[in-house]
């Protein structure tokens, strides 16, 4: 049976970027449904989805990151896709490699993330030092916290199955950047099988919403949700975001 392939692209405010991404990873990938979850954006970003013929998903005012993804995520399972890549519209991750991120779900992986940290180049490609070293740090707390063994825990280019999309509760995650966080830790807490793909990533200030103050917000972030990880996990308190069994909707 042929797995359908849907690209969600988070976009706010990417005229200038999600023709050229959206062009280079239909090269790579045999892609059913594009679909661009548009977060508010005050440009030309859901007339310029359109034309492209994807399906647009508009907030009318902007949630966040997470909340695009939320929005796309429901869109692409409404529309029957058994395989969901999550592509930024702002051109940050390379798209030539999307086609290489829904085989590894094809090949059994419930959840396929990219990584920065294999190929030894990211300070090279322009990763900010701060941004590197948190990075390090943080990825390697949550592995000891999670059980993980991954390099990259805070990369944004993802894959995931449907039948995972559909076991895990994503409509309460966090609206922000840690929803991917939200995410991998119900993977990681569900066991599931998690892919890494390296890749190099684009740094330039059209490329990133994530600045300095912003991430110094989701690293204090992370540090609280692994501290109410461990008071979860000794029984000091009920935090539902790590219990696994709740129903989703």
């Amino acid at each position: 049976m042929l797995m359908k392939v849907a690209v969600v692209m988070p976009c706010f405010n990417t005229e200038n970027t999600m023709q050229r991404t959206l062009e280079v990873a239909k090269q790579n990938c045999q892609i059913d449904f594009c679909i661009v979850a548009d977060d508010g954006s005050s440009d030309k970003t859901p007339k310029i989805g359109k034309e492209l013929g994807c399906h647009v998903v508009s907030h009318v005012k902007n949630r966040g990151y997470g909340g695009a993804q939320k929005s796309g995520f429901k869109k692409a399972l409404d529309l029957g896709a058994d395989v969901i890549v999550l592509v930024h519209g702002d051109n940050q991750y390379d798209p030539s490699l999307t086609g290489e991120f829904a085989r590894k779900v094809r090949e059994g992986y419930p959840v396929v993330t990219g990584t920065r940290m294999v190929l030894g180049d990211a300070l090279k490609s322009g990763m900010p030092w701060w941004k590197y070293v948190a990075n390090k740090f943080l990825t390697g707390l949550e592995n000891m916290a999670f059980g993980t063994r991954l390099t990259d825990f805070h990369n944004g280019f993802r894959a995931y199955s449907a039948s995972f999309l559909r076991s895990v509760p994503f409509q309460t995650f966090s609206e922000k950047f840690d929803f991917d966080t939200d995410i991998i830790l119900h993977a990681a807490l569900r066991e599931e099988r998690i892919a890494e793909i390296p890749h190099t990533t684009r740094y330039r200030e059209e490329n990133s919403q994530m600045n300095f103050r912003n991430g110094v917000k989701y690293g204090c972030g992370i540090l609280v949700t692994v501290g109410k990880y461990y008071a979860h996990r000794i029984g000091l308190r009920n935090e539902p975001l790590f219990d696994v069994r709740r129903p989703c909707e």
